[in-house]
């Protein structure tokens, strides 16, 4: 097999493209390229820089991918820009090369959904199995962990980290980083709670969902600090726990997203009963 070109498409000669890709009326694609197999460029997409989309990806017409960052610091350097296998990239998405400040890197990872008019900033680390709806945009350097989902035109500040199995209500600005497994929304995002539904959908068994509603209660107790908490549960036989204690631990410049004032333990109690 080939790849299939359209006649108005325009390839440089540095380009790769392996078996079975498609490119569509009026795409561009330069630089460094690599289009790996079975993935289609619908029409008027542009692809540059040192750029590399996976296997059985989609990429939906005025995308654009490895451009140069909207960063004042950045010197031109070869940074890079990789999109994972079997993700969707619909209409006006941008996704924007690394710098030398953030790892030269900026990565989607596989099996990604990213709705009409996403922006994913330089050095972004998208983890697998994100979803991100309309007009999400994620700043410089910030951290998405697996199965997170992004509600519609939500903005995440750099260098936040958002972990893994969390939910961003829509239209939430978030400032702090996102525990795992959690979800916040507001105009100045707060801890709301559990992604009970999410958590639910892949599976988190009944024990690892009780477990991780105590701990983000009593990470947040009024009579207490997250350090002694997390110190406490350091001891947890739950893995779930052992990967909120993890993110807890990790290094971060960004103070951790919490709930209103009395909000989370009452809400949680109830749920409880």
């Amino acid at each position: 097999m080939t790849a299939h070109v359209h006649p108005t498409a325009i390839i440089a000669p540095t380009v790769t493209l392996q078996d079975n890709v498609s490119i569509g009326a009026y795409c561009v694609v330069d630089g460094n390229t690599t289009i790996k197999a079975g993935t289609r460029l619908l029409s008027h997409v542009v692809v540059s820089g040192n750029t590399t989309i996976g296997e059985n990806c989609t990429v939906y017409p005025f995308a654009t991918i490895g451009l140069p960052p909207q960063d004042l610091k950045y010197g031109g350097e070869a940074s890079r820009v990789e999109i994972g296998a079997n993700t969707v990239i619909r209409e006006h998405v941008t996704v924007h090369a690394g710098t030398q400040g953030g790892g030269l890197l900026t990565r989607v990872g596989a099996g990604c959904l990213l709705m009409v008019g996403v922006h994913i900033a330089h050095d972004c680390q998208v983890g697998d199995g994100v979803i991100l709806a309309n007009n999400a945009t994620l700043a410089g350097h910030v951290t998405v962990g697996d199965n997170v989902v992004i509600g519609g035109l939500a903005a995440v500040h750099q260098f936040v980290r958002i972990g893994k199995h969390a939910m961003i209500g829509g239209l939430s600005g978030v400032e702090h980083d996102v525990l795992p497994f959690a979800t916040v929304m507001g105009e100045r995002a707060h801890l709301a709670g559990l992604n009970i539904v999410g958590l639910k959908r892949r599976g988190f068994s009944r024990e690892d969902i009780h477990a991780l509603r105590r701990a983000v209660r009593d990470l947040f107790r009024e009579d207490s600090t997250v350090a002694i908490e997390t110190e406490k549960l350091a001891a947890s036989p739950s893995g779930a726990v052992q990967d909120l204690v993890g993110f807890i631990r990790s290094a971060s410049s960004r103070q951790l997203c919490r709930p209103v004032a009395g909000g989370l333990a009452a809400g949680a109690d109830a749920e409880a009963a």
